[in-house]
């Protein structure tokens, strides 16, 4: 176990000069960041095979205090960290800290994949950090308001209402969530923001003893990423910025924006599926297999698949489709069983392999809603929004009201919004590598452009398709150049115009249908949309 005492009044200090606040009001406490083995912890060298150079090297755990409020910081929470350590003793690079979206995803739980991804002369050469953000995981106190097994009890109403009566249901629903989170954490509710989820990160940064840092975030992490870049500006080494969030958005039109994206990827699984109608036989064009679709759903709703799947289970279990179209082949073998030959079993095996929500899901949801429902103003009559998802629907009725309902309960939130932090660029930022798919459903491709024109120094590297999370993730081509930019700060190509690309790499091609089910890694977790901005 090894102990490195570091000075976070000094930083805290720091942090609250840039908000405005008195240095007399920062508590002058020291406190020690400890590492040592992490509670339940397994080996490095389990789940995800590492590079032979990090074999050896243990997963460490600390505790960091950050400040509730960072306008009057003597009340603090606990952020979880835990570390993978490079083993180079020169030419280090650093910490490099990850976050794979949400909000409400545990960065935690990330560290293992991006210190095994990385080539292994690079990998040694950082110090990768995983932390679960304020409210999440292992943090403290962590985040939970309702009792999981009652609110996610499967089959729960359909998500899309045809009746006043339908809406009413859906609307109490929403309205009893949020009360339930303002009962339980009205003390809190009000520091659970984006801006303090970056300040967060700079106590991080000081508390390692760190100048700088570096950073790569998925989705919603790419949100995040710009926050802090905005906010502190001279202390980023790197900074990648995968699958990336509208900053202009935030949150109530990206949430409709991702709708209408996750209609085009739906389709996309559609026409896939029409193509390998020998293997699948639900039809040999996009329209046929829609119409199958929409009659498995409507039989769902009259009578759930094993009295487990109905149509919103349906939507939850497809919506995986939209992040990544490695999972086709398993999700259309579930759906060809169930309306060529009646069998729910496939349907209902795949459920539960990818959508049944625990505990760990409902503090993410919680914690998704206490950001996105704080950090920006949302409508607070319900008539907007059923005027916007009615129109919504109409083109694109795969997920506009599932996603509604998702999000419905920031209508009734108990904490009144904020203003998000307006996301600038800045002479001290370094170079930024934006990495993006060009059709990706949970951060559509307009929201990298976007935010490659607010950061003059970075460059936009696209890959064909719609799959969110696009480094460290099998593309070869994306992880040479995410190498060569962590290792030299080399940018791939250069600035083109808007809309086009800096520069490209393949995409991995698409999938044929197997026997064996799919594995998929969604980086963000539940954002911007259904749990991660991403869903």
């Amino acid at each position: 176990m090894k102990k490195r005492v570091v000075g976070i009044a000094a930083s805290i200090a720091m942090l609250a000069a840039a908000v405005g606040v008195p240095q007399g009001a920062v508590a002058q406490e020291r406190q020690e960041l400890v590492w040592g083995p992490c509670e339940g912890a397994t080996p490095v060298t389990g789940a995800v095979p590492a590079p032979a150079g990090r074999v050896d090297n243990p997963m460490e755990c600390a505790t960091v205090r950050v400040p509730l409020d960072y306008a009057n910081p003597q009340q603090t929470v606990g952020i979880a960290l835990n570390r993978i350590r490079g083993k180079a003793a020169h030419d280090r690079l650093g910490a490099l800290l990850v976050n794979p979206g949400g909000p409400g995803a545990s960065g935690r739980d990330l560290v293992r994949g991006v210190a095994a991804g990385l080539p292994e002369g690079l990998a040694d050469r950082f110090d990768v950090i995983g932390f679960d953000p304020r409210g999440v995981g292992a943090s403290e106190p962590a985040l939970r308001c309702v009792d999981p097994e009652k609110y996610y009890q499967a089959p729960r109403p359909d998500q899309v209402p045809v009746t006043r009566r339908d809406e009413s249901v859906l609307i109490a629903r929403a309205r009893k969530y949020a009360q339930a989170c303002g009962e339980r954490w009205s003390w809190m509710l009000p520091h659970m923001t984006t801006e303090n989820s970056a300040r967060d990160m700079d106590v991080i940064r000081a508390a390692l003893g760190e100048p700088k840092i570096s950073f790569l975030g998925y989705s919603y992490g790419t949100y995040l990423g710009a926050v802090y870049a905005t906010l502190f500006p001279g202390r980023l080494k790197r900074l990648v910025l995968d699958s990336v969030v509208d900053p202009r958005g935030i949150w109530y039109r990206s949430n409709l924006d991702q709708s209408i994206a996750f209609q085009d990827r739906h389709r996309d699984f559609l026409k896939w599926v029409a193509r390998h109608n020998p293997v699948y036989r639900l039809g040999a064009t996009e329209r046929a297999v829609s119409f199958a679709w929409d009659a498995m759903r409507d039989r769902l709703g009259d009578r759930p698949a094993g009295g487990v799947v109905g149509p919103s289970e349906l939507d939850d279990v497809y919506t995986l489709g939209g992040y990544s179209d490695a999972v086709w082949p398993q999700l259309a073998k579930a759906f060809s069983a169930y309306v060529k030959k009646g069998e729910a079993t496939p349907l209902v095996n795949t459920y539960r392999k990818h959508a049944v929500n625990d505990a760990k899901d409902e503090n993410s949801y919680a914690v998704y809603l206490a950001v996105q429902c704080r950090d920006a103003a949302w409508p607070r009559d319900w008539a907007r929004w059923r005027a916007d998802m009615t129109k919504a629907n109409a083109k694109a009725p795969f997920l506009t009201w599932p996603n509604a309902w998702y999000n419905a309960p920031c209508a009734f939130w108990p904490q009144q919004a904020g203003r998000p932090v307006q996301i600038r660029d800045n002479a001290e930022l370094p170079p930024i590598l934006l990495i993006q798919g060009e059709r990706d459903a949970a951060t559509p491709y307009a929201g990298a452009v976007r935010m490659r024109a607010m950061f003059h120094r970075s460059r936009l590297l696209a890959v064909p398709g719609g799959n969110h999370g696009v480094a460290l993730n099998g593309n070869a081509c994306v992880d040479r150049r995410l190498a060569a930019y962590l290792r030299e700060g080399t940018l791939p190509g250069g600035r083109q115009g808007s809309g086009t690309p800096d520069a490209r790499c393949p995409g991995i091609p698409a999938p044929v249908p197997v026997v064996a089910p799919a594995t998929v890694r969604v980086p963000a977790g539940h954002t911007a949309g259904r749990g991660d901005q991403s869903r």
